[in-house]
């Protein structure tokens, strides 16, 4: 009776480990992890872009492309860590929840392990007693089978997970340092280029009057747009591009037209989280109608796509171009502040804190407002996520 009650018994805790342990999805470990490593290659790519760049016709445009790409792939790179990371935790949840009856199901497959099916079989109450254990042992052995394979791939699932975070830490550390320098070389070649065509003189007095004047960007913003001295925006359908325009920078918008943040002031644009040090690019061909520090929003840009409408940007560390230039879409605009960690320390913080779902370090913002004449408009229905299009050469 001793060997039937412990198969018995072994049967009992199978059956309840098995109804108890969900089902894993090694499919979503899979595209996560087939995800994550597609944007390392994408950001392996886009390392190798820094020495075309340097030999490039337009520099401006070159660089700005492989920054963009850097970014593009960090972020897909941020998605599928978190995933990855999401589901790590499910397994180690089921883990926790279930440990008592996952232990028990161990121990009841290493004494199986360590006795052979023939003596388990065996029954002192002779050949009937024998029988029934024999049927109940061939419906526990599978049972015990399936569970020690759902438990294997559950461990092989977070395998995978620590070898993919160990190898996107490492190619992060090393895209580090080529960006940096790609942002250094992109701020050199702004300042140096000046094919650029021209609209009206930088910072014309009417300018510096109304910044003198301007108590609010509204204020600043609506005078800004009744000045007649520079001779149209760049020509284009902009309307017809609501909806299609690219964001103008990689991150997560924080809050949406009108939202009210945590001491209940509702701005008429998107607020978006980004990287330290992102690039921020025109979204459509435009005039720059200002750039330079306003009011308490730090450096702002604010750009002409067509007669009659702004789009205000305000929160960047450093600002490219000059008033009255007219950049294409996809030209940069300026760099987020804030610091990067250290190339050797970038990597591991940034992996550990996408895979725990985290920001991934996007501690910058930056103010997003569109304008028609003087009422604001809703960015949100304007803009796409997909990326941003790189910058084309001036002819």
């Amino acid at each position: 009776m001793r060997r039937l009650s412990f198969i018995a018994a072994i049967w009992c805790v199978a059956a309840g480990a098995v109804a108890a342990t969900p089902a894993g999805d090694a499919s979503a470990t899979t595209e996560a992890a087939r995800d994550a490593i597609a944007a390392a290659e994408q950001l392996r790519s886009a390392m190798g872009m820094l020495d075309q760049a340097l030999t490039a016709d337009d520099q401006v445009v070159a660089l700005t492309q492989m920054i963009r790409a850097y970014e593009t792939g960090l972020g897909a790179l941020r998605d599928g860590l978190r995933r990855a990371g999401v589901r790590e935790q499910e397994i180690r949840q089921s883990y926790e929840l279930h440990r008592d009856r996952l232990s028990r199901t161990l121990g009841a497959m290493t004494v199986m392990e360590r006795s052979p099916e023939t003596l388990l079989l065996l029954h002192p109450d002779g050949p009937e007693a024998t029988a029934r254990a024999g049927m109940i042992m061939a419906a526990v052995t599978p049972t015990l089978r399936a569970e020690a394979d759902r438990l294997r791939a559950s461990l092989e699932e977070i395998a995978v997970i620590r070898s993919l975070e160990q190898a996107s830490a490492q190619t992060l550390s090393e895209g580090l340092i080529q960006v940096q320098e790609a942002r250094r070389l992109l701020a050199s070649a702004v300042t140096d280029r000046s094919s650029l065509p021209v609209r009206f003189l930088e910072d014309p007095k009417e300018v510096q009057q109304l910044l003198s004047s301007a108590d609010t960007l509204d204020a600043f913003a609506t005078g800004l747009a009744s000045l007649e001295n520079d001779v149209g925006a760049p020509t284009g359908d902009f309307v017809s591009a609501k909806g299609a325009l690219s964001m103008p920078v990689t991150g997560t918008v924080l809050r949406k037209y009108r939202e009210p943040d945590a001491a209940g002031v509702r701005r008429p644009g998107l607020v978006i989280a980004t990287q330290p040090r992102a690039l921020v690019t025109t979204p459509w061909p435009a005039t720059i109608r200002y750039r330079g520090p306003l009011l308490d929003y730090g450096n702002v840009m604010i750009i002409e796509p067509a007669k009659g409408y702004l789009l205000i940007f305000a929160g960047m560390a450093q600002v490219f171009g000059a008033t009255g230039d007219v950049l294409a879409a996809g030209e940069p605009l300026g760099l987020m502040g804030g610091t990067e960690g250290k190339a050797e320390e970038f990597g591991s913080r940034f992996v550990a804190d996408a895979a725990a779902g985290g920001a991934a370090g996007q501690s910058e913002t930056l103010y997003v407002e569109l304008r028609r004449d003087k009422e604001t408009l809703d960015p949100s229905e304007w803009f796409t996520q997909a990326p941003t299009p790189v910058a084309t050469k001036q002819n």
